[in-house]
């Protein structure tokens, strides 16, 4: 394999430039002399690098203001981009987003380096299929928590720039066309899904622990494991990964609030 032939997999490492954004106020800068000063200079130097990621338009909030987005992918880049992250067959899966796309389990890539015999990188939804870190698979295609988390922060943020009249579809091929916003939501809504009941009583993330499903001096005891089976949703890895598991919480309560709200506008 020449050393300059790119490693065309389908990752959620791919996606990753898709978290570095953010949106700022012209009368939050105006705040912030220092800073202002030295924004304006990529404003003004329209041919340097840093200044072909800034975007820009009128405020809907501050008249006579404008708000910029500081983005790596432009708008046609993230039109393209979401268009595989939010593909059941893809990245989109019932219980959120998989590390690596779904794609490839039938169509793995497969490369030859320096005459060693050839590699493959394969959908793995489980637990890993070789000893390498462990067996840990974080990133071959389990759902984990962590980069969940951190897409659903970026997608508001890029919503609170595009507005509600920016919509992609959702799921991919639906046909049904959402907000930034709304997308954001419905991977809260499949988050979360993990750790709610269904309409049978039954967890995804406890798979088919007896104990955890059925047992009523276990049922609510809830684990927060590492990763989450790309498909079932089961809990996998480590049972106490805190660290960034619990972050299913915010999720849970953004439901909550969402349904508060939208059983006030019912009445």
């Amino acid at each position: 394999m020449p050393m300059e032939t790119k490693l065309l997999v389908r990752s959620f490492v791919g996606l990753i430039p898709l978290l570095a954004v953010s949106v700022i106020e012209s009368q939050r800068m105006d705040m912030l002399p220092g800073f202002k000063k030295r924004f304006s200079y990529f404003l003004r130097h329209k041919n340097n690098g840093p200044r072909q990621h800034i975007l820009e338009k009128e405020s809907a909030k501050n008249k006579n203001g404008l708000i910029y987005l500081l983005t790596i992918p432009n708008e046609e880049q993230l039109r393209r981009i979401l268009k595989y992250l939010l593909d059941e067959n893809e990245f989109l899966s019932e219980y959120g987003l998989r590390s690596l796309s779904k794609y490839h389990e039938k169509h793995p890539f497969t490369f030859n380096f320096d005459g060693e015999e050839e590699k493959k990188v394969i959908y793995v939804p489980a637990e890993s299929l070789c000893g390498m870190y462990g067996g840990n698979s974080n990133w071959r295609g389990p759902i984990w928590l962590c980069i969940n988390y951190l897409l659903v922060e970026a997608l508001e943020r890029y919503h609170r720039f595009y507005g509600d009249s920016w919509k992609v579809e959702c799921p991919t091929r639906s046909g049904q066309m959402m907000t930034l916003l709304e997308v954001s939501r419905e991977i809260t809504r499949r988050l979360t899904k993990l750790f709610l009941r269904d309409d049978q009583g039954r967890r995804a993330c406890l798979g088919d622990d007896h104990r955890f499903q059925k047992d009523p001096h276990w049922r609510d005891l809830l684990l927060f494991h590492e990763y989450f089976h790309g498909d079932s949703g089961q809990g996998l890895g480590a049972s106490h990964q805190t660290g960034w598991t619990a972050l299913i919480i915010r999720h849970i309560e953004d439901m909550a609030t969402l349904r508060t709200e939208n059983e006030q506008k019912e009445r």
